[in-house]
């Protein structure tokens, strides 16, 4: 019998088509290689809804197909006020990010609202949007993610 609680993690970019969909498949991928994907609840949004409905962005789905990663099948959400109930760690993937998800938080919500990369050696570092780039900051984007991902995965395990 699993006595291990659920933990709920929402990803949140500005239009969940670029890092957020990576982060939620990194993060599913890790945990599914350590054996651990059972304990988890884990989705993505975007602070903003240009995208609802969309596919992740084609570059985000390559870099991530070139990892192993299936990321084809998700479509993009806007964060709701139900999420900082539903989930216990919504993670930003930048600055603006997070002070839009601190704003919209509603008063007594038991999430914990914080960077992604609060979780990695990289701590405080933004997430960079690679929208209006090139594919070799996507690759940079998907390092950044995999990392403080691991580092993640490895702190709720031993906590």
């Amino acid at each position: 019998m699993n006595t291990q609680p659920r933990i709920a993690i929402l990803f949140v970019c500005l239009g969940n088509i670029c890092r957020s969909p990576l982060a939620e498949g990194v993060f599913r991928n890790v945990i599914e290689k350590r054996g651990i994907a059972s304990h988890f609840t884990i989705d993505s949004a975007g602070t903003d809804a240009w995208h609802q409905g969309s596919a992740p962005d084609p570059r985000s789905i390559e870099v991530a197909a070139r990892h192993g990663i299936d990321i084809s099948g998700q479509r993009a959400r806007q964060v709701t006020e139900a999420d900082f109930a539903r989930f216990d760690l919504i993670l930003a993937m930048d600055r603006a990010n997070l002070r839009d998800l601190q704003m919209r938080s509603p008063e007594g919500s038991p999430a914990v609202v914080a960077l992604l990369t609060e979780f990695a050696e990289s701590r405080g570092m933004d997430v960079p949007d690679p929208y209006y780039g090139g594919a070799d900051g996507f690759e940079r984007v998907y390092r950044m993610i995999r990392i403080a991902s691991e580092a993640l995965a490895g702190r709720l395990v031993d906590a």
